[in-house]
C-alpha cells in the first residue's frame, strides 16, 4: 500500500497545533521546539516529493500523487488529492515558508502556546488549498485561513492591529462568498465537484444553468481579492503593516499565490472561451496593478508599509502572464508566484528584524545601519535587488519570463503596448527599493542607533535559507520551470496554444 504523502504533509501541522494547544505542562522551549518539528516534517515531505515528481513527457497534466475517497456521496464530493506541475511548486513553497516562519518566531514570548498552534493550522489550510481536487474540499480549506490569520493579527499585531484583523475578515468573507456563488453555479452546470473531470469534460456538453461569463467572473473575483487586484486591495497595507513578522512572511509569501493560483486552476482552464474574450480587459487591470501598486509605494515612509504595497505591483505581473495566455507568460506567472514568494518572505523578515532591533520603522528616522548590522544589510540588499529583478535572482528569471512571454503572445490583441507599460513598473521599483535600502542603510550614521544589534545565529540561519533559495532559481530556473511546463501544457491545449 503506498504511503499517502499529501495527507500526512497537510495534517501533520494541525496533529502539531492540536499537541501544542491540549497537552498540559509545556514549556515554552518545548511548544516552539514541536513547532519546529511538525512544520520541517511537511518540507521534507514536499522536497521529497519535488524530488519524485515524474518529469517524462509523457506524464504532462497528469495529477501526480493522488488520493481519492468518497466523503459526501449525496452531492458527489471526494476527498481528492493531488499535485500537478503548477501545485507542487505553491506546495514546496508554502512548506519552506512554513518551517521558516516558526525560526521567524523563535523570540515570541506573549502567549507561545496559542500563537504557535494558530501557525500551524495556517500552514494546514493554505497546504489543503494548493492540493485540493474537489471544489468543497478547496473551499473549505480556503475558509479554514481566516481564522487563524484574525487571531493572529489581532492578538500579535501592532498599531492598529483589532481594525486590520476585521478589514482582513470583512474582505476576505466577501470574496469567498463571491467564490462561492461560482463554485455553487458551476455544480449546478455538471453536477461535479472535481475539478479534474470539469476541467477534461469542459461545460460544452452541459446545459447551462447560469451563463459561463457569470461564473468565471464570480470565481475571478474571489480570487482577485486575495491576490489581490486593483480595486480590491486596499486590506493588504494594513493586514501588512500591523501583523506580526512571521504572519506578514506567510501573508505575503503563500497566502497571495492563492488567488493566482486559483485563477489558473479554475478560470482559465475550466473556461478558456471566457479567459480569452476578457484578456484584454484583465491584462489592462494587472497594467494598473502593476503602475498604481509602484506609485504608491514611492509614497511611502513606513518600512512594512513599502514593502506591502510593493507586493500589489509585483502580482499584477502575475495576473499579466496568467491572462496574456502564452505558454512561457504563465511559466512565468507560476514562477513569479514562487519568487515573490521568497524574495518579499525575505524582505519582511529583515524588515521585522531591522524594527526589533533598532526599535524605529519610519524610514525618516533610520540611516547608517549598515556599520552596526551589516549582515542585516547585505541580506537585505539581496532581497531588496531580488525584487527590482537583478540578474541571478529569482526575480529577474521570472519577470523576465513574463514580459518575453506576454511581449509575444498570439492571442491578446495590444498585449505590447500592455507588457511595455508594464515594464515601467520595474523601473520605477528599482527606484523605490535603492531609496529604502539607501534611507535604511546608508548615508549619516544616527548616533541614537550605535547600541543596535546584528543578527544573531538563528536569524543568520533562516535569512541565508531564504538567499540560498532565491539565487538557486535565480541561477538554474529550470528546476522549477521544467516541473511548471508540465501543468502548463494540458491549459495551452484548452486554450488552443
Amino acid at each position: 500500500m503506498s504511503f499517502d504523502y499529501l495527507t500526512a504533509m497537510i495534517f501533520l501541522p494541525v496533529a502539531g497545533a492540536l499537541l501544542i494547544a491540549f497537552l498540559p505542562g509545556l514549556s515554552d522551549r518545548v511548544i516552539k521546539r514541536l513547532a519546529a518539528i511538525f512544520s520541517f516534517v511537511p518540507l521534507a515531505l514536499a522536497i521529497l516529493l519535488f524530488c519524485q515528481f515524474d518529469r517524462s513527457l509523457g506524464a504532462a497534466g497528469v495529477i501526480q500523487f493522488e488520493e481519492k475517497l468518497s466523503w459526501i456521496p449525496a452531492i458527489n464530493a471526494y476527498y481528492h488529492l493531488g499535485v500537478d506541475g503548477i501545485s507542487l511548486p505553491m506546495v514546496l513553497l508554502t512548506t519552506l515558508l512554513g518551517f521558516l516562519v516558526i525560526l521567524i518566531s523563535w523570540k515570541i514570548d506573549l502567549r507561545p502556546r496559542e500563537y504557535f498552534a494558530w501557525l500551524l493550522l495556517l500552514e494546514t489550510s493554505i497546504l489543503g488549498v494548493f492540493c485540493s481536487l474537489d471544489l468543497l474540499l478547496f473551499f473549505l480549506f480556503w475558509e479554514i485561513e481566516v481564522i487563524p490569520m484574525y487571531f493572529l493579527i489581532s492578538i500579535w499585531g501592532t498599531g492598529r492591529k483589532e481594525y486590520s484583523a476585521i478589514k482582513y475578515v470583512i474582505y476576505t468573507l466577501f470574496g469567498s462568498a463571491v467564490m462561492l456563488a461560482g463554485i455553487l453555479c458551476l455544480y449546478f452546470t455538471t453536477g461535479s465537484l472535481s475539478m479534474v473531470d470539469i476541467a477534461q469534460t469542459g461545460l460544452a456538453s452541459f446545459r447551462v444553468v447560469v451563463p459561463t461569463v457569470a461564473i468565471f467572473f464570480l470565481l475571478f473575483t474571489g480570487f482577485a481579492v486575495k491576490l489581490p487586484v486593483f480595486p480590491l486591495h486596499t486590506w493588504l497595507p494594513d493586514a501588512h503593516t500591523d501583523a506580526p513578522t512571521a504572519v506578514s512572511v506567510v501573508l505575503a509569501g503563500a497566502l497571495l499565490k492563492m488567488g493566482g493560483y486559483g485563477m489558473i486552476r479554475l478560470c482559465v482552464t475550466v473556461f478558456p472561451d471566457v479567459a480569452r474574450q476578457y484578456a484584454p480587459l484583465l491584462v489592462a487591470l494587472a497594467v494598473v496593478n502593476v503602475l498604481y501598486g509602484a506609485a504608491i509605494t514611492i509614497r511611502q515612509t513606513d518600512l512594512k508599509r513599502l514593502i506591502a504595497y510593493s507586493s500589489i505591483s509585483h502580482m499584477g505581473y502575475v495576473l499579466l502572464g496568467i491572462f496574456a495566455l502564452g505558454r512561457v507568460s504563465m511559466v512565468g506567472a507560476v514562477l513569479q508566484m514562487f519568487s515573490h514568494g521568497v524574495i518579499t518572505g525575505l524582505l519582511f523578515a529583515v524588515a521585522g528584524l531591522v524594527m526589533h532591533n533598532a526599535g524605529e520603522r519610519d524610514l525618516r528616522k533610520l540611516g547608517g545601519l549598515a556599520r552596526q548590522m551589516p549582515v542585516i544589510a547585505v541580506v537585505f540588499s539581496i532581497a531588496g535587488l531580488g525584487a527590482l529583478g537583478l540578474p541571478t535572482t529569482s526575480g529577474f528569471a521570472a519577470e523576465f519570463l513574463v514580459f518575453v512571454g506576454s511581449f509575444s503572445s498570439t492571442i491578446v490583441s495590444g498585449i505590447h503596448v500592455y507588457t511595455i507599460l508594464a515594464v515601467l513598473g520595474v523601473v520605477i521599483a528599482a527606484g523605490y527599493i535603492l531609496w529604502m535600502i539607501q534611507r535604511v542603510f546608508y548615508g549619516p550614521v544616527l548616533e541614537k542607533f550605535n547600541g543596535v544589534m546584528d543578527a544573531d545565529m538563528l536569524e543568520k540561519v533562516y535569512m541565508f535559507i531564504f538567499v540560498a533559495a532565491i539565487m538557486l532559481v535565480g541561477i538554474y530556473p529550470a528546476i522549477l520551470t521544467d516541473v511548471i511546463k508540465l501543468g502548463i501544457s494540458p491549459i495551452m491545449g484548452l486554450l488552443g496554444g
